[in-house]
C-alpha cells in the first residue's frame, strides 16, 4: 500500500511538473478541453488532452 502512495505522489509531482510546459506547447486549449467559472471559482476540464496524452503513453509502452 506504501508502493501506491509513493507512485501516486510521485506522479502528481510529474504532473505539476511538466502542466506548465504542456501549455506552452498547446495542450490545455485543445477542442474538448473544458474551461468554466462556478461558484466564483475557475474549474478546468482537460478531456481531450487527457485522451491525447493517454493515446501517447500507451504507444510508448507498446515500444518499450
Amino acid at each position: 500500500m506504501i508502493r501506491w502512495f509513493i507512485v501516486i505522489f510521485l506522479a502528481l509531482v510529474l504532473i505539476s511538473w511538466v502542466s506548465p510546459l504542456l501549455q506552452k506547447l498547446g495542450f490545455g486549449k485543445l477542442p474538448g478541453d473544458l474551461r468554466f467559472r462556478l461558484f466564483g471559482r475557475e474549474w478546468f476540464i482537460p478531456l481531450t488532452t487527457t485522451i491525447l496524452l493517454s493515446l501517447v503513453a500507451s504507444l510508448i509502452s507498446q515500444f518499450v
